[in-house]
């Protein structure tokens, strides 16, 4: 059996796309006839708290599901508070320089970027001739920082693009979750092995029941982070509700902006349900008519996982993000496209679905697709291969 050590900053408990995919990896490998260890933080997101069933230590260590996880001190903090977010990044560092020191590291390292600092702190002290080191890019750090308007160019940015590339350059193999990010690091380093890895989703799709579509309005859901790249708050004030009914699952730093605009304006048609289980939500995504994937910027090299796991729901889809979504989403079929923070199209659009188009045959199609080109097996066995 063959080793591989997985590093990560989110894992379950905690909740959200990064934490699951990095889950069904280590799943993945582990059914692959792999040992699998993951070394992580202690759990904190999305809140920046420690959980309650982790505080007041500095390491835990557990077996789950055969696979081996560290979990280690981190400062917690979700602050838009720059120097705290560096120092809850520069904490972990410390915490992984610490366990390198003490532990022998398996052959094969998987590392997770971003964070940058995060991966460099990997990237610098455990690179070795004898060592495979597989970065795993998930988005493109400075550069979607730069576009959401997190970062200036300036000296410090200069650094994280110096950081950037010593990532790139010292990884024998990196994956990447799009197209775009694989063709920025190529354009660094063109002999730079490489290898498309995608967000696909691991879980057995539920069978579609036809259900009626009688209800005059179109029942639109949101599920997902609450945060500032999404701009969830902002489509709320902006959408027309003539034609839909807006659903939202999930918490983050809009949470009590939304909650206080639904308070204050009773005659929006919004419904907010909290934060519930991945399981849960799947359950309840099956009841609606339609979802739609924003983003506030277009963010190149962004893929959402979402797109791959509504496409296993055979939930149709509304993309108002840019970028290679929209590619996917027009390739395969799989709903509409709206060009990112035209919120005049946007209306346009929804006032032009109709519900009757939202049926069971076209939901069956979306999930047929999804099976076909959306397989996490198929995907994980081709990478194994190239580890």
């Amino acid at each position: 059996m063959k080793d591989a050590l997985i590093i990560t900053n989110y894992f379950p408990p905690e909740t959200g796309a990064a934490s699951n995919r990095i889950f069904h990896l280590a799943e993945g490998l582990q059914k692959q006839n792999y040992s699998v260890s993951v070394i992580t933080p202690l759990p904190n997101y999305p809140k920046g708290e420690i959980f309650d069933d982790y505080k007041g230590v500095f390491k835990n260590t557990s077996v789950e599901n055969s696979i081996t996880i560290h979990r280690l001190w981190i400062y917690a903090s979700n602050s838009k508070n720059k120097l705290k977010r560096l120092i809850a990044m520069l904490s972990y560092s410390f915490s992984l320089i610490w366990f390198f020191m003490w532990h022998k590291l398996p052959n094969k390292v998987i590392v997770q970027s971003p964070p940058l600092l995060v991966a460099f702190t990997c990237m610098f002290f455990i690179r070795n001739k004898n060592r495979k080191l597989i970065l795993n890019v998930s988005d493109l750090w400075p550069i979607a920082g730069l576009e959401l308007g997190a970062f200036k160019k300036n000296f410090s940015y200069k650094l994280l693009e110096r950081i950037e590339r010593f990532n790139y350059k010292k990884a024998d193999l990196v994956l990447g979750q799009s197209e775009e990010i694989l063709a920025h690091i190529t354009s660094i380093f063109p002999k730079k092995n490489t290898f498309l890895y995608r967000n696909f989703p691991d879980f057995d799709p539920p069978k579609l029941v036809e259900k009626p579509t009688n209800h005059r309005k179109i029942k639109m859901v949101y599920a997902g982070l609450l945060g500032i790249a999404q701009g969830i708050y902002k489509l709320c004030t902006e959408l027309d509700y003539n034609n839909i009914q807006f659903h939202i699952y999930g918490a983050g730093a809009e949470k009590e902006s939304i909650e206080n605009l639904i308070a204050t304006n009773p005659k929006l048609d919004i419904v907010y349900h909290g934060e519930i289980t991945r399981s849960e939500l799947h359950q309840a995504l099956l009841h609606y008519d339609l979802t739609i994937i924003p983003l506030l910027n277009r963010i190149y090299g962004s893929v959402p996982s979402k797109i791959f796991e509504y496409g296993k729901l055979g939930l149709p889809m509304l993309y108002f993000g840019g970028g290679e979504g929209e590619t996917v989403i027009k390739k395969h079929k799989l709903g509409w496209v709206v060009p990112s923070s035209d919120y005049k199209a946007l209306n346009l659009q929804l006032s032009k679905i109709a519900i009757t188009e939202l049926n069971h045959r076209f939901k069956n199609q979306i999930q047929k697709t999804a099976l076909k080109n959306f397989d996490f097996e198929r995907q994980l066995h081709v990478l194994v291969k190239s580890l």
